[in-house]
């Protein structure tokens, strides 16, 4: 099993990175092999960073050989998503949106059909923003078809739309801990759907 940890954060080792290790290191220890993308990083590579909407289906030209490429190509193999953001004006960064639009071709692949996805945001204050910046991020799974799950397991409790931290996140304990009651929901119904994904091209 593969899960995927996209940072939509502009800083690679700040406080959604921290979050999304937290995730990443609950599935390393269930069994799963873990990538970490800095989306940020992806988008620099490329002379346009927003989708145009070139042409349709989208023929992926606008990022061929550049890093977002290698990216995605990784992203089709996830049998998991686990998607962070910063909150920003109460809702995703724009590095986030960025490279979710450049995902079009993906959808017309039906790539992250039944992928399960989940979702963690950090905000600035306790109450500024992150679960409308969640429902942004489950809204951008959805419309590519896949699985989303909240920050709810049987071994803990029914959760909620996913992980909220405060910063600094490494502070804040609820939220590490939330993250990874996240994961491994996103890992226990990886697992169960399975199946569903023989779609899929390795």
């Amino acid at each position: 099993m593969l899960i995927v940890a996209l940072n939509g954060s502009p800083h690679r080792e700040g406080n959604t990175a921290c979050l999304l290790n937290e995730a990443l290191h609950t599935v390393r220890d269930a069994g799963a092999e873990t990538a970490l993308l800095h989306v940020g990083e992806g988008l620099a590579g490329v002379k346009t960073p927003f989708c145009l909407c070139c042409s349709t289906p989208c023929a992926g030209s606008c990022y061929r050989g550049t890093l977002l490429s290698e990216m995605l190509a990784l992203l089709r193999l996830a049998d998991g998503v686990i998607m962070g953001s910063p909150v920003y004006f109460g809702t995703v960064s724009g590095q986030l949106k960025s490279f979710w639009d450049k995902t079009r071709r993906l959808r017309s692949e039906k790539s992250l059909v039944d992928v399960v996805g989940g979702c963690v945001a950090v905000g600035s204050s306790r109450y500024g923003g992150q679960e409308a910046t969640l429902h942004a991020m489950q809204e951008m799974m959805l419309t590519q078809g896949m699985t989303v799950v909240g920050d709810g397991h049987t071994d803990d409790d029914a959760g909620h739309q996913g992980a909220c931290a405060q910063r600094p996140a490494q502070d804040d304990r609820e939220a590490l801990k939330r993250a990874g009651i996240l994961a491994k929901r996103v890992f226990a119904v990886a697992a169960a759907t399975a199946g569903l994904r023989q779609h899929k091209v390795r």
